[in-house]
């Protein structure tokens, strides 16, 4: 691109902190992409309209959260936010890119599902990208997958539990894994083995407690890691690549870091809330708040996962966003098996992450870029348009002050929900003015440019023989 001419915006002084390199420099904005990266005070050829000084602040890619639940029915239960909601809350966040599913409910085909939830994309403040999601193989299925990948939707989601809902069969899981290698996608799995789930609910029901007080023992961290051998086992006996949501455990990243040892393409997520949040919860008042799938686990199984994380056994960090009420979270209380499972957290995701383990645990800011922007754009295809500071890359940017502490409280959020799981929580570090596409939208705690200029970003194909990070 050529740096000649007048820039659109010029964010100066900052330390710049991108995956693979930081350092203090400026960086230039142009028609909605950024141009160049310079040495700090480099005065722009041809002049620019802005400058946004981020002396003494951290200048980061803007998030990617690859794992949000938008406007999501489930049952009787549908999340409280469409597009504008769930992508407001995101930018203030400091997440520039949801990646949103689309879920088949009985009886719907998927690819005319994934088409009507993308056609949402335009509602939203930020851009999102799409999974779509098979739940039974039939003899069109492979069709709609190839369609689905030319459209620029690549990665497509499966779920080993919800039986008569969303439950895929193991069958159904390697025929989409085996088309999607061959179509230059990947299976994205929710791992948990229904029928031992079955079993912990019917063992809790039989004890008097099956209540939101006892969610941790009616989904054992044995289905988890039950379900994520298996479907290892699946993609290793074809060589296809696959990406796990939500592992809640040291174990079940364990078996995803081993399995990667051995040379099986395996991609680990794990979600802020299992990362900062421990069953102990589930002790205390209102213990529908942190009802979600899988549960929170004890303090030592969160401890050990944040370990993992820090020596790089860890792909992405994502939310897993489902924007419930209270009202939702507390119809059913008494039983777990009627409720609403999911926590609110696309604008809560970097804060709390950023807090515990950049600012109190040391944790290089780079590799917090790598794991919530860079890693999850690079395994959904859209990297290095999202996900990264490079001329070229669209201008999604987040200013960072690092040293500010403020209290987490959901009066003060944006989310389209009543509560928070992380209400009192004290933090360190939020971003102070969000860019999405070269035009700031969030600053001083303030939406600035509140018009929908959404976009859903076509994923290009993976290559099934590489490893994507």
């Amino acid at each position: 691109m050529n740096t000649t001419d007048r820039l659109d915006l010029v964010i100066s002084g900052g330390t710049v902190v991108d995956a693979s390199w930081s350092g203090v420099a400026d960086v230039w904005v142009r028609q909605e992409r950024i141009v160049a990266v310079v040495a700090a005070g480099t005065e722009p050829p041809g002049g620019t309209d802005r400058v946004i000084d981020a002396t003494g602040k951290l200048v980061m890619p803007g998030g990617v959260d690859a794992h949000c639940h938008v406007g999501y029915t489930s049952g009787e239960y549908t999340s409280r936010d469409g597009y504008r909601e769930c992508t407001i809350a995101a930018v203030f966040g400091g997440t520039t890119t949801i990646v949103d599913f689309a879920i088949p409910s009985p009886g719907e085909v998927p690819l005319e599902v994934a088409r009507r939830q993308r056609a949402l994309a335009g509602d939203g403040v930020c851009d999102s990208a799409l999974h779509a999601s098979v739940v039974e193989w039939d003899d069109t299925t492979e069709e709609q997958l190839r369609t689905l990948v030319d459209e620029g939707i690549v990665t497509v989601k499966m779920f080993t539990t919800y039986r008569d809902e969303t439950m895929a069969s193991a069958d159904t899981i390697l025929r989409t894994m085996r088309a999607l290698r061959e179509l230059g996608g990947m299976a994205v799995v929710h791992c948990e083995d229904n029928s031992i789930i079955e079993e912990d609910q019917r063992r809790s029901a039989a004890r008097g407690e099956i209540d939101a007080a006892h969610m941790g023992t009616t989904r054992s961290e044995l289905a988890e890691t039950a379900a994520v051998a298996e479907v290892i086992a699946l993609a290793e006996s074809i060589d296809a690549p696959v990406y796990f949501v939500h592992q809640s455990t040291p174990a079940a990243v364990g078996l995803s870091a081993d399995a990667r040892r051995r040379g099986v393409k395996v991609y680990t997520e794990a979600v802020a809330h299992h990362l900062t949040l421990d069953a102990g919860l589930y002790d205390g008042d209102d213990p529908e708040r942190w009802v979600c799938c899988p549960p929170l686990r004890p303090a030592d199984r969160v401890a050990g996962l944040g370990e993992l994380l820090t020596r790089g056994e860890i792909t992405t960090v994502s939310s897993d966003h489902c924007c419930y009420d209270l009202r939702q979270k507390e119809a059913h209380t008494h039983d777990v098996r009627e409720m609403p499972n999911g926590l609110p957290g696309v604008e809560t995701r970097l804060p709390m992450v950023f807090s515990r383990f950049v600012a109190e645990g040391g944790l290089d800011p780079r590799k917090f870029v790598e794991l919530t922007a860079t890693n999850p754009a690079k395994v959904n295809g859209i990297h290095p348009t999202k996900g990264a500071l490079m001329p070229g890359s669209d201008a999604d940017i987040a200013i960072w002050d690092a040293s500010t502490r403020w209290t987490i409280t959901a009066d003060t959020l944006h989310m389209a929900t009543d509560y928070t799981p992380y209400e009192g929580i004290e933090v360190s570090g939020r971003p102070e003015t969000v860019i999405v596409r070269g035009t700031v939208v969030v600053h001083d705690g303030a939406l600035v440019e509140s018009g929908a200029r959404g976009r859903h970003v076509p994923a290009g194909r993976l290559d099934p023989d590489a490893w994507l990070v």
